[in-house]
């Protein structure tokens, strides 16, 4: 009996991954309010990349399951972070709730290191995938010195390059959906030997 075809999850983790950063960053250059990030975050950003996380991890994709499931994680904690720390009536009752640039900036350079290790792999992938996490990682380095230095241009210009970071996972996300129909977008070779 042949084996049933399964889908590819990281269509979905890579979907979520780009939509909530493009949001995102079209929220920190001021186009949208926060609402459509939370809500994209929590469901898409977040849940949905988790679960994206989570099948590749039956896959046996190491790199898949920990990205995925990373930033799917990311999302939610982002989310409600945002969410909590703006509630006025949880802030007075629980002040330490409140958002500050501290807080946040040690939120994102956690983060931050996260990234370099998954960029670092990621170069023994493919130039597309390298270049994803290459951004990602100038991006978060940029959110973490507007946010702990108070640095706006380099949240400015963060904002502009995780645009590019959220462009190339919409990509990648092509290139697994068109490969299917014959249709082999280009990715270039790793930039590291295995």
């Amino acid at each position: 009996m042949a084996e049933a075809k399964l889908g590819n999850p990281a269509v979905v983790g890579l979907g979520g991954f780009g939509m909530t950063t493009l949001i995102l960053q079209f929220h920190n250059l001021g186009w949208v309010s926060i609402g459509p990030v939370l809500w994209i975050g929590l469901l898409f950003g977040g849940t949905a990349q988790l679960i994206a996380g989570l099948l590749e991890f039956k896959t046996g994709n190491n790199f898949g399951f920990c990205a995925f499931t990373g930033y799917g994680a990311f999302w939610i904690s982002l989310c409600f972070y945002v969410i909590l720390g703006t509630n006025a009536e949880l802030v007075k009752a629980y002040p330490t709730l409140k958002l500050d640039a501290t807080g946040l900036g040690t939120f994102l350079l956690v983060w931050t290191f996260f990234t370099f290790i998954l960029w670092i792999d990621s170069m023994r992938h493919h130039t597309v995938l390298a270049l994803l996490f290459l951004t990602l990682l100038l991006g978060f380095i940029g959110l973490d010195f507007k946010e702990l230095a108070g640095n706006k241009a380099l949240g400015t210009l963060a904002a502009w390059d995780l645009i590019i970071c959220a462009l190339l996972a919409w990509y990648l996300m092509a290139h697994v959906i068109y490969a299917e129909s014959g249709v082999n977008l280009p990715v270039g070779g790793p930039w590291l030997k295995k």
